[in-house]
């Protein structure tokens, strides 16, 4: 594990877990000091835990396959701490059960590697800001498979609930928006989305917005062609 880069306290400490140096390296470069990122590194899922505690990152960039511990288990580890960064998982696999796997497992999104560095950028600044990034190419794949292999909302029939506010926030969670983006459009506070976003997860009976994000995509709350991605 690397210690974070020094820069102003105002800067976002991101945790990049990956066991290949020359990927790290690369995302060293796209996530500057100089465009208000600080850096902090692990080489293998089973020293994500330690960084967090010592990092308290802002974000953590989770590589799935690793020799020791993968990034599912590692995300899951770190799901049942409270708590915990958000998790952006940057993949060269579009493995459609290896990402629905990230999603089940309490990532709030995933990236291919193959991205543009501007979309990896916004991709870490939108979770960070507690957003969900899906990438536009293997999303819809994903979902399907996420859909076969995920519980059932706990109570399915209240969605009828949801009023029209609570609709327009479910659309824009299906989006990728975070809470802060949600308010400007809305014109709300993030106290009052916050408070809209717990309502609709009880009434949908999911637990994040990854699964939220699922619910809106099947329900034709949002379509992959509205993505904010």
């Amino acid at each position: 594990m690397t210690r974070a880069t020094e820069t102003d306290p105002d800067a976002l400490e991101v945790l990049i877990v990956d066991d290949q140096e020359l990927v790290r390296g690369g995302l060293r470069r796209i996530l500057r000091r100089r465009d208000g990122f600080r850096i902090s590194e692990c080489a293998d899922g089973d020293e994500v835990l330690a960084a967090v505690a010592a990092q308290a990152p802002d974000i953590v960039l989770m590589d799935l396959r690793m020799k020791r511990v993968g990034g599912i288990e590692a995300t899951r580890l770190l799901r049942a701490r409270a708590p915990e960064p958000p998790v952006l998982v940057l993949t060269t696999f579009d493995d459609d059960q290896l990402l629905s796997g990230a999603l089940r497992a309490g990532a709030a999104g995933f990236l291919l590697k193959d991205s543009p560095a501007e979309d990896l950028i916004r991709a870490v600044r939108t979770v960070a800001a507690g957003g969900a990034w899906l990438d536009p190419s293997v999303t819809g794949r994903v979902l399907s498979t996420y859909r076969s292999t995920a519980a059932a909302p706990a109570a399915p029939a209240v969605v009828l609930d949801l009023t029209s506010r609570e609709h327009e926030v479910l659309a824009l969670i299906g989006r990728g928006s975070a809470n802060s983006e949600i308010a400007h459009a809305l014109g709300i506070s993030e106290v009052t989305v916050k408070s809209h976003v717990g309502h609709i997860f009880t009434k949908l009976g999911v637990r994040d917005r990854a699964a939220a994000i699922v619910y809106a995509f099947d329900h034709g709350v949002v379509s992959p062609g509205q993505s904010k991605v």
